[in-house]
């Protein structure tokens, strides 16, 4: 097996490269400034778009996409290690790019399931980067993690549903730019567990939808944020119905596939500028007469991380092929393998660097405390790893059946 990138995946990461050298990581400092002026969370700073500018004239653009179409046309494989570069600043790379969650997730449903006249309303402006969207599926009364509890209502009234429930999670609703929303529901209640639900788009300014607030993570606020929405009585057209009636679970896993996978690339990005934070500490800090790097116990952080980033990386790539070449359902075991290992693996490494820097680390000053916060949360998101775990061994276990 070939382990080198291709020279068209050189050709990219090259320019990605460069881009984060000369434009992203200088531009870290004025993003803080400007959002700290705003003195708002969800305030979308002048310089963001300022580098979605830089990234289009660089071609730099939906990367995330496989076809020509819409995309770049990279394979899942060739976006791996582009994806886990924009991981190493996660605040402002993914977006000036158009890569974030839940846009791309979203951008993939509608260009797999959506009628024209919805791309054309909504899959082109969120393409260019005109607008954000959300992701409605999480519910605070119910066990979200098994979806087929879902209880917000879709109910039929002639040529539109009624949508009617309160929603949690919605990332990306804080932001002012936010449209649109991905409303998961119960259309179909005498279906089976997994026909009763249906996905509808609901535009942020319907009658009836209301925005209540944003939950923090560890108390940080991501800028897009985390939006609580109650739908009382919105009404929508039934054209706004994604897919069929009933479809809506099936949706939704095809949705969180790749999105987990995307997730997974940044993450090893993230556990590498903790890496670096931690290895500059090390040998720049001194304790009891020698550098942190002399120490036997930093040294096997140091070590350990390593070891753990490479584990990591491997699986995804190995991952990324297998959907590129057997599609996601000949990899979910791969995809829900990585969901587990890779938050887990970035939690331990930024975690060992916030230990190096000592009260640096949970301070302000470094990155490691936003992005642990970030990390972390990603053992629950998009399924938690009990979940994904039980998934695993089901399959595995079903190999070894009677007659299987």
């Amino acid at each position: 097996m070939d382990f080198g990138f291709t020279p068209r995946m050189e050709e990219w990461r090259q320019r990605l490269l460069g881009f984060m050298d000369e434009h992203i990581y200088p531009a870290e400092p004025v993003y803080e400034e400007q959002m700290e002026a705003a003195g708002d969370p969800y305030f979308h700073p002048p310089i963001v778009e300022e580098l979605k500018a830089e990234a289009r004239r660089r071609g730099l653009w939906n990367l995330f996409l496989p076809g020509e179409q819409w995309g770049a046309g990279l394979s899942l494989l060739e976006y791996a290690p582009l994806a886990e570069i924009t991981g190493r600043s996660p605040w402002l790379a993914p977006e000036v790019m158009n890569c974030s969650a839940p846009d791309t997730g979203n951008m993939e449903i509608l260009a797999h399931f959506g009628t024209p006249e919805q791309q054309e309303r909504w899959l082109a402006p969120l393409l260019e980067g005109e607008i954000r969207s959300c992701f409605s599926m999480t519910e605070p009364d119910v066990a979200s993690s098994d979806a087929t509890n879902i209880r917000c209502r879709l109910e039929t009234d002639g040529d539109d549903y009624v949508v009617t429930g309160t929603k949690w999670w919605s990332t990306g609703a804080m932001d002012p730019r936010c449209r649109i929303a991905v409303v998961m529901g119960v259309t179909n209640p005498d279906a089976d567990a997994y026909h009763r639900q249906s996905m509808v788009l609901v535009p942020l300014d319907t009658p009836g939808v209301t925005v209540v607030g944003g939950s923090s993570v560890f108390g940080y606020h991501e800028r897009g944020g985390h939006g609580i929405i109650e739908y009382d009585g919105a009404r929508v057209p039934r054209a706004n119905l994604l897919g069929e009636e009933g479809g809506g679970f099936a949706i939704a896993q095809a949705r969180l596939g790749p999105g987990r996978i995307h997730h997974c690339m940044r993450l090893i990005g993230m556990a590498e500028r903790a890496f670096d934070v931690m290895c500059r500490r090390a040998v720049e800090r001194v304790a009891f007469g020698k550098a942190l790097g002399e120490q036997g116990v930093v040294q096997d952080w140091v070590a350990e991380a390593r070891i753990r980033i490479e584990e990591a990386r491997l699986m995804v790539l190995k991952t990324a092929w297998m959907v590129d070449t057997v599609g996601a359902k000949g990899a979910r075991i791969e995809v829900a393998a990585i969901k587990v290992a890779v938050p887990r693996m970035a939690v331990w490494v930024i975690d060992r660097a916030i230990q190096t820097l000592g009260g640096a680390g949970v301070a302000g000053g470094f990155p490691v405390a936003a992005l642990y916060a970030h990390a972390r949360s990603l053992q629950i998101a998009d399924g938690p790893d009990e979940v994904h775990k039980r998934s695993i061994a089901r399959r595995e276990l079903r190999r070894y059946l009677p007659g299987a």
